[in-house]
């Protein structure tokens, strides 16, 4: 049976706790309790979330648990002389220490990140890095594992972290069964980014954001801006000039920014062949999708797939 702390404060955020549920999932899926899940915190007792939900606790004691993980706070929060000793101490004697959302500030202030990919919520991650330029910041990845470290940014990207955790004790068909069973997508892979290219272009109006819908739903269509404007039921032009207009982006780049993020997902999360992957998601072959990773991300999609499966094996 593996030992779960999760470790809080007064005035952590409750989302933290959200990860609790894909270890009490599993131990359901596998008909045993692999999990023991304990609730620690400096004075033990009774502590407070940012809401006043209290949640009970035992006080600092044995740090060697299988897996530590530090809960995050609406905002930047330190640790006290007390959290940071048990958080070195909990780095040394645990398998795994783990971090969700601004918890980084905490480990990285306890001092164990130095030298360390890691990764936080988008908000604050340039705040990280300013205060501790010791740590190998990645703003833009939903987890991290570097070692016995996992990080992760936005509160719900815990329970991704989780899940991960998951498949790496127990492997995949128990963490996507977990992940069906709370109604999750299994799962995001670290890599991932932390933005939606949705999100990120934030239409205005309805027939933008429906001729977007569209385009998500028919990657292997051309896509045209033709196709698009008939979506939007608008003509090509009145289209063309009201979608640069809300986005400050062409039809053909947001397009891309599309396929580029069906792509990545692909890569990152299944063993589909290259050629497959382009045709999937309409890029028609190969080489064009190397090169709109290259123009996108820096690196080929090859390099992206074995980031990502390395990241699970760590």
């Amino acid at each position: 049976m593996q030992r779960i702390g999760f470790l809080v404060y007064p005035g952590f955020q409750i989302m933290s706790l959200a990860a609790v549920s894909a270890f009490e999932f599993a131990n359901i899926q596998l008909g045993e309790q692999a999990y023991e899940i304990r609730y620690v915190s400096e004075t033990g007792g009774p502590v407070p979330s940012s809401l006043s939900m209290i949640i009970h606790t035992e006080a600092f004691g044995d740090p060697a648990f299988d897996t530590l993980i530090v809960s995050g706070a609406p905002d930047i929060r330190l640790p006290t002389a007390g959290e940071a000793a048990f958080i070195r101490e909990a780095a040394d004697a645990s398998r795994r220490l783990a971090s969700i959302c601004t918890a980084a500030f905490l480990l990285a202030d306890a001092g164990v990140l130095d030298g360390r990919r890691v990764t936080t919520h988008w908000h604050l991650a340039r705040e990280l890095k300013s205060r501790y330029p010791a740590i190998k910041l990645d703003e833009d990845r939903i987890f991290i594992v570097d070692g016995p470290i996992w990080t992760s940014a936005g509160m719900t990207a815990g329970l991704d972290l989780a899940l991960a955790m998951v498949e790496n004790d127990h492997g995949a068909d128990v963490a996507r069964a977990v992940a069906r069973k709370l109604v999750v997508y299994h799962r995001r892979a670290g890599g991932q980014s932390q933005f939606s290219t949705l999100l990120d272009l934030e239409p205005k109006s309805d027939r933008i954001q429906k001729a977007l819908t569209y385009a998500r739903s028919n990657l292997t269509s051309a896509l045209s801006v033709e196709e698009l404007a008939d979506a939007a039921h608008l003509s090509p032009r009145q289209f063309s000039r009201t979608f640069r207009s809300e986005t400050g982006q062409s039809p053909a780049k947001a397009v891309e920014n599309l396929r580029l993020e069906a792509a990545r997902l692909m890569m990152e999360q299944g063993r589909h062949p290259i050629d497959v992957v382009a045709r999937e998601t309409g890029f028609a072959d190969r080489e064009r999708m190397r090169r709109a990773f290259l123009r996108a991300f820096g690196q080929p999609p090859a390099v992206i797939r074995r980031n990502a499966q390395s990241e699970l094996v760590a």
